[in-house]
């Protein structure tokens, strides 16, 4: 079995999960791929009305769902309430692909020939899910993989596994057949080679080091990969900003979900006419935190989600220090004995230069590095100086600056005035550089991963 520890309290045991072994995972494939070939053909309105029938029971189960949420992630109440909402959002969004345009006709140049484009589903997907967003990350791989007639075998990270198994039951609940979904509960370590055996496709969300590793893996065996993977986002402030705004915003952005977030912020370029204005307000903010167990309805900021995590954050603020940065707020455990026993970091911005590690490392934490550029050019070269390429944000009152910012910025997402987070289910999603694959997630690009195309003619006469 499988201990699922709470993060404000390691010393309590949330739940036990089974750790599966690999015959079983290659059950769970058997039993999916049986389920495909029912599932491929149902009607598409029946796979839809599966869809949205689950969205409403995550919506009236809200509440149970929010707190295990907690319990075994560590993020607010509130943050976790906004996870559970946007995962009915996503299945409802693509339960509305089923009645969309699904294929084309296309002219024949050969007479009396009609040639039409038609999309299939791809088989069975694997589905690896990582331990942040372990309710919504699923909800975006399963709303166009179901919709599009795939089976689903989602491996669920081992911090937090309940919460997968939530979701799954209520999909059996709202009728979806037996089969077409498997969760799969265990140590990677275990199970891996199980797991990578016989998909049609991988979908992962999480490091860039399993990235590689599943590149390598499945390149030899045409087995389709979809990856999102780390990033290092940036956000610029011009001299010509609202101040008090971007220092709202970015408080947000950096230490919401205690900046375990693909798209948080960890990186700030400031021009340097207003960076001792900015810092200031930034401080103030910070101060504003605080920090505490998820389920108390005081905290704005909960624990990291497990201790190895934890350590490794704190390791990244103490390589800071030994390169000469200068913390500015944070930078270590909270001090109150109620916080003892969990995975607590302070909020933490450090002033560091381009040179040092904690401007290059993702760190996944509540920790902000800030630096200083000399106008536009210079934090446009500073942000794109990254092996990423995920998210970023400018903030300027120039319709010129941003526009040329949206223009020039090498990320998959920019915005404007706004958190390098916060994507909507209908927004497409996903990074350059070495932050993914180039398969989008959400919106209606995120349904090609999951679609194959076939063209068919027809000689009707002759």
């Amino acid at each position: 079995m499988l201990e699922v520890r709470d993060p404000a309290d390691v010393r309590s045991v949330v739940a036990e999960v089974p750790a599966m072994t690999a015959a079983e995972v290659a059950a769970a494939y058997d039993r999916a791929r049986t389920a495909f070939e029912g599932w491929r053909r149902a009607n598409p309105l029946d796979r839809a009305a599966v869809l949205a029938r689950a969205a409403d029971l995550i919506r009236a189960r809200a509440e149970d769902g929010a707190v295990i949420l907690v319990r075994e992630n560590g993020k607010t109440l509130a943050e976790a309430r906004v996870e559970v909402t946007k995962t009915a959002d996503f299945l409802d969004y693509y339960a509305s692909f089923a009645r969309q345009p699904w294929g084309e006709l296309l002219s024949d140049a050969r007479p009396g020939t009609s040639t039409s484009v038609r999309v299939e589903p791809v088989g069975v997907v694997l589905a690896i899910c990582p331990w942040n967003d372990p309710l919504i990350t699923p909800a975006r791989k399963l709303g166009p993989a179901l919709i599009a007639g795939n089976t689903v075998v989602l491996k669920a990270a081992s911090q937090t596994p309940g919460i997968a198994l939530w979701a799954a039951g209520l999909l059996l609940e709202a009728g979806l057949p037996e089969g077409v979904l498997q969760v799969i509960t265990g140590r990677s370590s275990e199970i891996s080679d199980a797991l990578l055996a016989s998909p049609d496709a991988v979908t992962f969300t999480g490091s860039n080091e399993v990235g590689a590793l599943l590149r390598r893996t499945l390149a030899s065996r045409s087995v389709r990969l979809q990856a999102e993977l780390g990033g290092k986002n940036v956000s610029v402030v011009l001299k010509d900003a609202d101040l008090d705004m971007a220092a709202a915003t970015l408080v947000s952005a950096a230490f919401a979900q205690a900046g375990q977030r693909c798209t948080a912020t960890s990186r700030l370029i400031v021009d340097a006419s207003v960076a001792a204005a900015l810092v200031s307000r930034l401080r103030d903010a910070i101060a504003g935190i605080v920090v505490g167990p998820g389920l108390d309805p005081a905290t704005t900021m909960g624990p990291l989600s497990y201790a190895a995590h934890r350590d490794g954050v704190l390791e990244h603020i103490e390589r800071a220090r030994k390169e000469g940065a200068a913390v500015i707020a944070g930078g270590g455990r909270p001090s109150a004995a109620a916080l003892a026993h969990g995975c607590y970091v302070e909020p933490t911005l450090i002033s560091v230069t381009p040179e040092q590690s904690l401007w290059r490392d993702e760190v996944f934490g509540p920790v902000l590095a800030v630096t200083t550029a000399t106008g536009f050019d210079d934090a446009v070269r500073l942000a794109n100086d990254t092996a990423y390429g995920l998210s970023a944000a400018v903030f300027t009152t120039s319709l010129t600056s941003a526009n040329k910012f949206i223009e020039v910025a090498e990320a998959g997402q920019v915005a404007v005035n706004l958190p390098t987070a916060g994507w909507d289910v209908h927004h497409p999603f996903g990074g350059f550089r070495e932050s993914g694959s180039a398969f989008k997630e959400q919106g209606a690009p995120g349904l090609r991963f999951y679609t194959r195309i076939k063209t068919a003619a027809v000689r009707f006469a002759w």
